[in-house]
């Protein structure tokens, strides 16, 4: 826009002030360049203090600080004020396209005629028209015709053929038997096969030998394990709080046992979304879908009493936002928490829109047994109650318990009058979830486990008034004795972290900058405008049901993706995390649309979506590196050969216990602490950790089970790259470090294994040494030496056998085995 024209517009203003004429129309002239530009500025909410152009009250008031901001006169307007300047971080929007000249000239107009907005007439947000390829609607492509048809065995085969074809690329031939036994293994089950399954497998010569190993496979309860691993890094599931204290949960493991169990059931996605994100809300639920909602439990807990908790929840509230973003929706929506979204069609009233759902979401635990404890807890309940009650009642704690909620709920009332029970009432907001608003329900409308919480709660922190009265203190510690020996001799139920709607929940709001301090306007469930919206009520559970409707382009395809990024070691999405448009676009567009639509048609089966990619001739490619390729496709996205890639750190571990002899094969159930080096337990808050090691079997129980300390985690699994478990992971690094070789050739977990390998071998494997250096073979790699390999193992072997060396030479060739790179990698 030239000076002269800009000149002429504001001429034009003015005479239009002076004409009554010419008076700006507000639906006419204004009302269509606030819907043009609403959508991108929404940022007022954050840079002007809560202003929307969408609502005439909001408006007219100057948003959440009552700033003027349309004045008398256009030239003292903070609205054109922004929208004219060119100052980056200033200017509004923030992003996209600005109002021209002849825009503004009506703007000023409207304003210097008195800014006449009609009541109930609202400027809408426009919904942006992008053509981004993730927002459009998922079409099943048809199977494309190709010259080399003799490999296709299903139709991914038929689409990655045709766009090698066009690359002038042949597929690379299929993998060893051997080397797919292993490798269908590991990737369906987190485990290498035994011998016998290598024996058995390479003797059947039927034609469908390799779909049988297929079907038996996926319906091994491992199967559940080894997904459940990558789920829960999606959920970044620990058995910690984190924070300062970090203290345990001991009721987190229930939720990894139900994701196991579903996994193994095959529970269909669309199920297996709702019931974690909504399954307290389903009619009728039961104990097992509340046990779901662990899902949204998974958030870092900070129980520092000095900590507003308005502070903590509203932090809660952003990784449950954030959670359903990346695992769902596969969008980066926490960009939106303070501004609008720099690069994809997110605003920040759409970030806290999509927070409200799970603003009436509170935090509760319930009993959760599985099978076979009800029986012997229901039989044993009626005695405990009433030794309980006796108990109470010898000390008095009922009258004890009465006069410390009121003084409770005097701090809470009044805050400020007593110091000595605000801070009391400080500190049981951080050690006891829920405790105001449990303390504020009648008695009469707690639920049972609630009134003995509380009640176990006042024994355990009676409060200033008789922290001075030590001949009251010693009787309560007396009493908690005996109610502790109680409980340990009852049969008890599991117990299960979950989520419950509250009905008296008030209204969420968007907070301004990001800030929970700074309350902007209240807003309304609903999921980005972008996408399709919810249609009727508007909660979590319909949430839930919205994400794997048919309307979501989104759901689908991120999960196939980080599938195919589980079996080929790099989604065809690369960044699984980001499917919005700094993300990378799909290598294979057409092919990612297949899989979504037939995992969506297939019932949403993840079992049948895996037996239709392993058994493509795509995954049993050999994953030999071909040179002429290494510059035309270094990242192997035309899939022109399988991937070689290095287990993740919990297998890496389950293969040397597996091999060894010594892993635990149980299902489920609570976490482990193996054996922790010296030293790392102290690194702990305070030393607050205790890492109280597990016995017999259980400490050789897989490392899925192994208990995460969020402050402290295991350092064998942080070494080979597992995740720190504070927001969800959609894909592990792979490194290649001295200290993971260190790790294999030094732990005692490892030395341990290859003790008991060699223990095997020599009970397991009779004949000479070459013999039972094959069986070895076998034992850790599934597939026999070949004769360069076989004769440096039997050199290695009589130099061990020496009188000179120390130990047994087994050992040392066990040793050698496992510190391979083939031992802990996937081919």
């Amino acid at each position: 826009m030239t000076g002269r024209l800009a000149l002429l517009a504001a001429s034009c203003s003015l005479a239009a002030a002076q004409n009554p004429a010419s008076r700006v129309d507000f639906i006419r002239d204004v009302q269509p360049v606030f819907e043009k530009y609403c959508h991108a500025c929404h940022g007022p909410a954050q840079q002007m203090g809560g202003l929307r152009l969408d609502d005439r009250a909001l408006a007219l008031k100057g948003g959440t600080t009552g700033a003027v901001i349309l004045p008398r006169r256009a030239g003292a307007s903070k609205l054109i004020e922004r929208v004219s300047s060119h100052k980056p971080g200033f200017h509004m929007p923030p992003a996209g396209p600005r109002p021209d000249e002849v825009e503004l000239a009506r703007l000023r107009r409207w304003i210097d005629q008195g800014a006449q907005w009609p009541a109930g007439v609202r400027a809408a947000a426009s919904k942006p028209a992008l053509s981004h390829w993730s927002f459009q609607p998922i079409r099943r492509p048809a199977a494309p015709s190709v010259r080399y048809s003799s490999w296709v065995r299903n139709p991914i085969d038929a689409l990655v053929l045709a766009r090698l074809e066009r690359e002038g690329i042949r597929p690379s031939p299929e993998a060893s038997p051997a080397t797919l036994l292993r490798r269908l293994s590991l990737d369906l089950t987190g485990l290498p096969p035994a011998p016998r399954e290598v024996e058995e497998f390479l003797a059947d010569l039927r034609p469908d030998a390799y779909e049988r190993l297929v079907d038996r496979l996926l319906a091994s309860p491992h199967y559940g394990e080894k997904w459940a691993r990558h789920w829960l890094d999606l959920a970044h599931y620990a058995d910690s709080d984190g924070y300062e204290k970090d203290l345990s949960r001991p009721n987190a493991w229930r939720y990894r046992h139900w994701v196991i169990e579903a996994l193994n059931r095959d529970m269909p996605y669309d199920q297996f979304t709702v019931e974690q994100l909504a399954g307290d809300l389903v009619a009728g639920s039961s104990s097992e879908q509340q046990a779901a909602t662990g899902l949204l439990r998974n958030t870092l807990k900070n129980r520092e009493a000095g900590t507003d908790r308005r502070e903590a929840r509203f932090e809660e509230l952003v990784n449950r936002a954030n959670t359903v973003g990346t695992v769902w929706l596969g969008l980066s929506v926490g960009c939106a928490q303070c501004h609008d979204h720099k690069y994809d069609p997110l605003t920040q009233r759409d970030y806290y829109r999509l927070m409200a759902f799970f603003h009436a979401a509170e935090e509760e635990t319930i009993d959760a047994p599985l099978a076979g404890e009800l029986g012997p807890h229901l039989a044993a309940l009626p005695a405990y109650e009433t030794k309980r009650r006796a108990l109470l009642a010898e000390y008095d704690v009922p009258a004890l318990q009465q006069e410390w909620e009121e003084l409770l709920r005097a701090a809470i009332r009044d805050p400020g009058k007593s110091p000595e029970w605000d801070f009391q009432l400080t500190s049981m907001q951080a050690m006891f979830d829920g405790a105001v608003r449990i303390l504020q329900r009648e008695p009469s409308r707690r639920t049972p486990r609630q009134q003995s919480r509380l009640t176990d709660y006042c024994i355990r922190s009676p409060g200033p008034t008789l922290d001075r009265d030590k001949t009251r203190l010693g009787k309560l510690k007396e009493l908690r004795e005996k109610i502790d020996q109680l409980a340990a001799a009852t049969p008890a139920l599991s117990q299960a972290m979950v989520i419950e709607q509250d009905p008296e929940a008030g209204p969420a709001h968007l907070h301004i900058n990001g800030d929970w301090r700074q309350i902007g306007p209240p807003v309304e469930p609903a999921v980005p405008a972008v996408l399709p919206p919810i249609r009727g009520k508007a909660d979590r559970l319909a949430l839930a049901r919205w994400l794997v409707s048919p309307e979501n382009p989104l759901s689908s395809r991120v999960a196939v993706n980080r599938m195919w990024q589980e079996l080929f070691g790099r989604g065809l999405v690369r960044t699984s995390e980001d499917f919005g448009t700094q993300g990378e676009p799909p290598s294979d567009p057409e092919l990612l649309d297949w899989l979504a639509s037939a995992f969506i048609d297939g019932g949403w089966s993840f079992k049948k979506l895996a037996k239709t990619i392993v058994t493509s001739a795509a995954y049993r490619q050999s994953s030999r590196v071909r040179p002429e390729l290494a510059d035309r496709d270094p990242d192997n996205a035309l899939l022109a050969r399988q991937s070689r890639l290095r287990l993740p750190a919990e297998l890496v571990r389950d293969a040397a216990l597996f091999v060894g002899g010594l892993l635990n094969p149980a299902i489920g159930g609570r976490s482990a602490r193996p054996p922790l080096p010296k030293g790392v337990a102290e690194l702990g808050y305070s030393q607050s950790v205790k890492w109280n090691e597990s016995e017999g079997v259980d400490r050789y129980r897989r490392g899925l089970y192994i208990h995460f300390q969020r402050t402290v985690p295991y350092p064998m699994l942080m070494t080979f790259d597992a995740p720190e478990s504070q927001v969800s992971c959609t894909r592990r690094p792979r490194s290649n470090t001295a200290l993971q070789a260190l790790n294999l050739l030094n732990d005692p977990v490892f030395y341990e294994a290859a003790q008991a390998m060699a223990w095997r071998i020599e009970r397991e494997c009779p004949g000479p040494a070459g013999q039972r250096i094959d069986c070895a073979f076998r034992m850790g790699l599934a597939r026999a030496p070949n004769d360069r390999e076989r004769e440096r193992l039997a050199a290695y072997l009589d130099e061990r056998s020496s009188p000179e060396a120390a130990g047994s030479p087994w050992v040392a060739v066990s040793r050698v085995l496992m510190n391979l790179d083939e031992f802990i990698t996937r081919e």
